[in-house]
């Protein structure tokens, strides 16, 4: 009986420890740099992407809009790239960051 109350409590900590963690990836930030296009203004990618770019320190970080926010907002920015702020779910996606877009503002 005692093993199964050890397995009740591990199981516990385990499924605790992943609600925190999601708790973690689930919060919203503003992102501030250049909203743009991965694939005509990065040249990173194979086909049209809205990206902002952001100055973390002294390198810069590509956030990938999620396919909503991609529709959304990518023809104001393919061609000719914009100054403003991201606000959204930042999550991380394989070795790239992306954020699910709440909100957009251009300078």
């Amino acid at each position: 009986m005692l093993r199964y109350a050890y397995a009740v409590v591990c199981l516990a900590l385990v499924l605790g420890l992943a609600v925190a963690e999601e708790g973690k990836k689930g919060e919203s930030k503003t992102l501030k740099g250049t909203i743009t296009c991965a694939k005509c203004d990065l040249g990173t990618a194979d086909s049209c992407a809205t990206v902002i770019k952001v100055k973390d320190g002294d390198k810069e970080v590509v956030y990938f809009f999620d396919e909503a926010g991609h529709k959304k907002y990518h023809g104001k920015v393919c061609k000719s790239p914009m100054e403003g702020t991201v606000t959204g779910t930042v999550s991380k996606d394989g070795d790239k960051m992306v954020v699910k877009v709440s909100k957009v503002e251009y300078k």
